[in-house]
């Protein structure tokens, strides 16, 4: 108990710096007198991360660091005293929330006075170079900053872990984005538009079908595809941010050899091929940090579906996307679906609509794995076999 309590009470201490921090970043957003002086922050970087100049960096971090730092410190000192105030049991724990937000302080301080290493040591998000991972889930990195100075300003607004844009949904910017939708025909592939589209999203339907595809009234830029045939979308795919992966053939009770290869072809190695074809269009830095694949590769996963080779086509793609995300240049998120209403399945009990409406909040909030389903072992099953896949993947198996 001696050691527990000051240890629950450091950790907390930690927390809320880092929560005082992102809500005094994010309000500097929407705040006049505080933008006037994070303003300085934005004007620093070019899009490779290099500072415009010395100047405008140090006295970026006068006006926009040394302030907040010094406002993350205050708002430690006053829970230090609430603790100590109320002789909560292994108060002294909340001082580490006061050494941590000096470090920053002083850090601050340090940089906007030119010292020598003092950017290099301490302004990790910012510094230039190549990026070597995609946008981390908790912890933010260069790749996950960087899009909040180049993609959109009023989102990621996170400094250490991103918790705070995760409730706000914040955590992934979708205005301007282009965004295409495989299976665009189908119930959920258009309720997905539409709701991409309702975030300010520029949407492409991804069809097989020779067909105009409408929302509200208004056509879509429509692409035809077929199966087999992905080569041919391939400078299409470089022009695009997020890539939804939703088509798929449902054969119910058949197991003939046409059915088997249908069900392999359309449902596991077209999207393969897709999502392979996607990543080879990751080649910058701004690829990296904005461009994603979602896969809908169904609760099927970890759950009967009722029709056999559903199932075991949408379970072999759900591993193989398990094992390319291990080491995929940029984000790549599955959709676990449970049965919704839809040509395929026209006894599912969801309604696409609002499927599509909690894939895009979930989305926001950067979860990587995307459970909508009114069936509660999925959300622990799946879990659970995405852990124990995942690292009999990286034990056995390895990079080139």
């Amino acid at each position: 108990m001696t050691v527990i309590a000051p240890t629950a009470i450091a950790l907390v201490s930690l927390l809320w710096a880092e929560l005082v921090r992102d809500c005094y970043h994010a309000l500097s957003h929407h705040w006049q007198p505080l933008y006037r002086l994070h303003a300085w922050h934005h004007r620093v970087f070019r899009r490779d991360l290099t500072p415009v100049n010395e100047t405008i960096y140090r006295r970026a971090h006068w006006y926009n660091d040394v302030p907040e730092a010094s406002i993350m410190l205050s708002a430690c000192l006053l829970l230090w005293g609430a603790v100590f105030s109320l002789t909560v049991p292994g108060h002294w724990g909340a001082g580490l929330g006061c050494f941590y937000t000096g470090f920053f302080l002083l850090a601050a301080i340090a940089r906007g006075s030119g010292l020598l290493y003092a950017d290099q040591l301490t302004d990790i998000t910012h510094r230039p170079g190549e990026f070597t991972t995609p946008p981390a889930t908790w912890l933010v990195n260069r790749p996950y900053h960087w899009r909040h100075h180049f993609d959109n300003q009023n989102a990621y607004y996170c400094g250490t872990i991103s918790l705070l844009d995760k409730v706000m949904g914040t955590a992934l910017s979708l205005r301007g984005k282009r965004i295409a939708v495989t299976g665009a025909s189908g119930s959920l592939g258009s309720s997905l538009l539409a709701c991409l589209e309702s975030r300010g999203a520029k949407i492409i339907a991804l069809t097989s079908k020779q067909q105009e595809i409408k929302i509200k009234d208004k056509p879509v830029e429509t692409i035809v595809w077929q199966p087999g045939k992905e080569s041919a979308l391939e400078g299409e795919l470089a022009k695009i941010d997020i890539l939804v992966i939703n088509h798929g053939i449902n054969v119910h009770g058949e197991r003939t050899e046409e059915a088997i290869a249908r069900s392999y072809e359309v449902n596991t190695f077209s999207s393969w091929r897709l999502l392979e074809l996607f990543l080879k269009t990751v080649r910058t830095n701004e690829d990296m940090a904005c461009k994603e694949v979602w896969v809908n590769t169904s609760e099927a996963e970890v759950n009967p579906a009722f029709s056999p080779l559903y199932e075991l086509s949408k379970r072999t793609l759900g591993d193989l996307i398990t094992l390319r995300r291990l080491d995929a240049p940029c984000v790549v998120r599955k959709l676990i679906l449970g049965p919704f209403k839809s040509n395929l399945n026209p006894i599912g009990i969801m309604s696409p609509d609002w499927v599509a409406k909690q894939i895009v909040n979930l989305a926001v909030r950067d979860v990587r794995n995307i459970i909508v389903t009114v069936n509660p072992f999925t959300a622990i099953a799946f879990p659970l076999k995405e852990f124990f896949v995942s690292t009999y993947f990286k034990l056995f198996s390895n990079r080139r």
